[in-house]
């Protein structure tokens, strides 16, 4: 028998204005989702994109002070990115770059990283502005 005691998730009321309310609403509609559901998606993908701002802008100010040696990152380091697998979602994702709803059967990518780590889902139009911003001469 569960109590509200055993459960692992925790409820966080927030208010939004009644504009945004209705987006929510209109895009977890069009996407099969729960508001509720977009909305933890969108928290959990925003975590992982201010992460990556942190350890990047670290990266960024030892560079422009000329240090050689890595600093230690504030979040953890992220793994090597090895490519994107390009595939069409099989379920409702979000772009791990732009946070850019994915609907159930668009193209997108599988980033595969080294040491591997969680599923990160990118879409089209990312992959294409980091592996062309990767092969740019200039």
């Amino acid at each position: 028998m569960s109590t509200n005691d055993d459960r692992k998730e925790k409820i966080i009321h927030a208010r939004v204005p009644e504009d945004l309310d209705r987006e929510l609403k209109m895009n977890a509609g069009r996407l099969g989702l729960s508001v509720s559901n977009l909305v933890r998606n969108v928290l959990q993908n925003a975590f992982g994109l201010v992460e990556g701002i942190v350890v990047d802008s670290a990266e960024v100010a030892r560079t422009a002070r000329g240090e050689t040696a890595p600093v230690a990152p504030l979040v953890g380091r992220p793994p090597a990115v090895l490519g994107y697998q390009p595939l069409v979602l099989a379920m409702n994702a979000l772009c791990h770059l732009c946070n850019a709803i994915l609907p159930k059967g668009s193209d997108a990518a599988l980033l595969v990283t080294d040491p591997p780590g969680p599923r990160v889902f990118v879409c089209s139009k990312c992959v294409k502005e980091v592996t062309h911003a990767s092969t740019d001469p200039t």
